[in-house]
């Protein structure tokens, strides 16, 4: 490489490329990117799944009969939002110990430790199983890079274990629920206010249906580590006018799913609870994941990162779904953790910061998980 790679510099360089989505536009980081790691010795493919938008996979080792281990994470940024920030969201200021800026914690700094990880092991692991780096686009509104790259798996590639960089202060989390977000269609018949009797209320069928819905049974016991299923109506619209019967009114389901719960049977299920009142149709579908904390790499991970958080971590689950809900059945359900250094409660946020103690734990701990999978 020339010079030492720096994760808070990298991490400045990432958050000053602006990768807002939409429309995302994230050819330009992965290229970025993939430069560092190919002059590294990974073998970097780009593969394109939308104009401007390139999914990166880069690897090194000789990918033996038990996988590499990967490392992923998402290119795509929110939007700066409304309220003013106190600095240039795309200038990783950095103050007091804290990067600033967009996807500072969410997660561009997980990405650049990742990244510096994968270059300071490239010549200990090159003989090895080796190490995946995997980058995808349009996280930010429904896991869209992930899915794409996961049904095509001669893209993927392969993987042993999976560690997802999203904001966690470095705790390792063990799953997350699923998203199932869904669309009901009420449909009517149009007639004049004054006889609505000649009509079929087309907002009255989708309350009938919105209010089954509220007392569906999931019929599924509780994740002991991730609770219950749930289920919200998020948006209601329908009718033209006062004085029209409508004769057409769509809400919005965000279900949240837990593993083991199964999109489609659900989706039956749904259809046969609101039949002749509204049709359904999914929008976004991401699995729940979980692994079992006995497993043997999970036991491995937390022994590592005992001395390097100093604490021994316990069994845990993010409230927010991630591109591991993609990704894990994409690599056949490999076992996986997701840990970054970012705080999830800085993600989306105005001021959004990252800690640079933070940073620099992530490589350390990136970098003893890898070592240790490749016997190096």
């Amino acid at each position: 490489m020339g010079c030492k790679l720096d994760v808070v510099a990298l991490t400045q360089k990432l958050v000053g490329l602006d990768t807002v989505n939409p429309p995302g536009n994230e050819a330009g980081c992965a290229r970025y990117l993939g430069e560092i790691l190919e002059t590294a010795g990974f073998q970097v493919d780009y593969h394109e799944s939308a104009p401007n938008r390139l999914e990166l996979v880069a690897h090194i080792g000789n990918n033996d009969e038990k996988g590499p281990i990967c490392l992923a994470g998402h290119l795509d940024t929110v939007p700066f939002g409304l309220e003013p920030w106190t600095m240039d969201p795309l200038s990783g200021e950095v103050k007091e110990g804290k990067l600033y800026g967009r996807g500072s914690s969410d997660m561009k700094g997980g990405i650049a430790a990742m990244v510096v990880a994968g270059v300071e092991l490239a010549d200990r692991v090159k003989d090895s199983r080796g190490i995946s780096l995997v980058f995808v686009t349009d996280e930010e509104t429904g896991c869209n890079g992930s899915a794409w790259l996961s049904k095509r798996p001669e893209l993927l590639g392969r993987a042993g274990a999976l560690i997802v960089g999203e904001p966690t202060d470095n705790m390792p989390y063990l799953g997350h629920k699923g998203a199932f977000w869904i669309d009901g269609v009420a449909r009517g018949r149009s007639a004049h206010g004054s006889m609505p009797h000649m009509g079929e209320n087309a907002i009255l069928k989708a309350a009938r249906a919105m209010l089954k819905l509220e007392t569906f049974d999931f019929n599924i016991p509780d994740h002991v580590y991730i609770g219950a299923p749930t289920l919200n109506i998020g948006t209601v619209q329908g009718g033209v006018n006062i004085n029209s019967v409508p004769d057409q009114a769509v809400f919005s389901i965000d279900i949240r799913t837990i593993p083991g719960l199964d999109h489609p049977t659900l989706l039956a299920r749904l259809g046969e609870e609101v039949k002749g009142l509204a049709e359904l149709n999914t929008r976004l579908g991401v699995e729940g994941i979980w692994t079992d904390p006995s497993h043997d790499w999970i036991v491995e991970v937390f022994d590592i990162l005992t001395p390097i958080l100093g604490q021994r971590p316990e069994a845990m689950a993010a409230s927010y779904f991630t591109d591991a809900g993609m990704l894990v059945p994409g690599f056949g359900g490999v076992p996986a953790v997701i840990m970054g250094p970012g705080q999830a409660d800085m993600a989306h946020k105005t001021d959004e910061f990252c800690s640079v103690a933070r940073l620099n734990q992530a490589v350390e701990a990136y970098m003893a998980i890898c070592a240790s999978w490749c016997g190096s």
